[in-house]
């Protein structure tokens, strides 16, 4: 089971620095929108997380509109907590992200 992340570490992944841009924590949960040029680069964008969130056995609640994708993450055997994880996954998509144009 993993551990919640306390609120000053949470506070600290969203800091700048940590490269967590755009990121919110709300609701109980790390979430952002990526906005694409178009449809095409959301859902390669989209194949691409995937890939990454099935590696860390570890699945996102996004949804999908045209050009853009928002992304719920928080960890549900961590009682729907932030969990390390959650930064570590949230991380990898941005790092996606500068690939496809986000």
């Amino acid at each position: 089971m993993s551990k919640p992340l306390t609120k000053a570490k949470i506070t600290a992944a969203l800091a700048a620095e940590a490269g967590l841009p755009g990121w919110a924590w709300q609701g109980g949960a790390l979430v952002k929108t990526f906005t694409f040029s178009d449809f095409k680069a959301a859902l390669a964008w989209m194949v691409r997380a995937g890939f990454e969130a099935e590696a860390m056995n570890h699945h996102p609640e996004w949804t999908n509109v045209y050009n853009r994708v928002s992304v719920r993450l928080n960890t549900h055997d961590a009682g729907a907590k932030v969990t390390a994880k959650d930064v570590a996954l949230a991380r990898r998509m941005e790092r996606i992200g500068v690939g496809v144009g986000a």
